[in-house]
């Protein structure tokens, strides 16, 4: 469980996971709340479940972890455990959605959609934070010291 909440006290952990918190999170608020032009909660489920056939545990998961995966980026809570799942989300947004439309994100509206170089930035994001944590002023690192701070029984 420990190994979990290890972390350092690197600043590169808490620019990576803030970064990626505040990325991420208006992602995961278009999904739950319909903010930023995003369709809600039962509008992404619908499109996700009927248009794009994913799995509604699935799709469920992908709201929750872009949502409240970004919000514990953002404090270092679980750093981990949201940088794998969002990690998982980008995965299979390549392979579902943006693999066809090439490397490039489309920059000068020529392309039929975008591709999937944003995507590999946030997985190298994402597997940084996987090999160090959440690094300086995490909850985790919180944790991880109280850990330690307890008696062994």
């Amino acid at each position: 469980m420990k190994s979990l909440f290890q972390t350092d006290e690197a600043w590169t952990g808490l620019i990576l996971r803030v970064m990626l918190g505040v990325v991420m999170f208006p992602h995961g608020a278009q999904k739950l709340l319909g903010w930023f032009g995003g369709f809600g909660f039962s509008g992404t489920m619908g499109f996700f479940t009927d248009q794009m056939h994913i799995p509604a545990v699935l799709a469920f998961l992908v709201v929750i972890t872009e949502s409240f995966g970004s919000l514990g980026l953002i404090i270092g809570l679980l750093s981990r455990v949201a940088a794998f799942g969002i990690a998982c989300i980008m995965v299979v947004a390549i392979w579902l959605v943006h693999w066809p439309h090439g490397f490039f994100m489309n920059w000068f509206g020529k392309q039929a959609g975008e591709g999937f170089e944003y995507h590999l930035l946030v997985l190298a994001v994402c597997a940084a934070l996987l090999l160090t944590g959440g690094g300086k002023w995490s909850v985790d690192g919180a944790i991880v010291e109280q850990m330690q701070d307890e008696p062994a029984t």
